[in-house]
């Protein structure tokens, strides 16, 4: 049951592999796809580097949401329900990192 506590943590990820691989960052693309591998590592700091991903994952979402609502402005085009939407995906992504956090063990170990 552990694995369903880290669908949004994959689901996240998932969504910044297809954001960067849609801009043309495929080293970024390969890296986040990459980085799901932390999730089956033992170690305290594999689920703090995974955090600090998601919150740099968030991050991203904002500068992406400022910068297409700035375009959509300047062409005169309606631009709140972009804003909405990349908002809240940034902040799932940021309250997926902290679902991690509530885990009391390493996120793949038998109940």
């Amino acid at each position: 049951m552990k694995i369903l506590r880290l669908l949004p943590v994959i689901f996240s990820m998932l969504l910044l592999v297809a954001h960067f691989y849609r801009a043309g960052h495929l080293l970024l693309a390969g890296g986040a796809l990459l980085s799901l591998g932390l999730l089956c590592i033992r170690q305290p700091q594999a689920i703090r580097l995974m955090q600090g991903l998601l919150v740099a994952g968030a991050v991203e979402w904002l500068f992406t949401a400022v910068r297409l609502v700035m375009d959509r402005q300047t062409q005169g085009l309606p631009w709140l329900r972009l804003a909405l939407i990349l908002g809240l995906v940034a902040f799932g992504t940021l309250l997926s990192a902290l679902s991690l956090r509530t885990t009391k063990h390493f996120p793949l170990d038998k109940d």
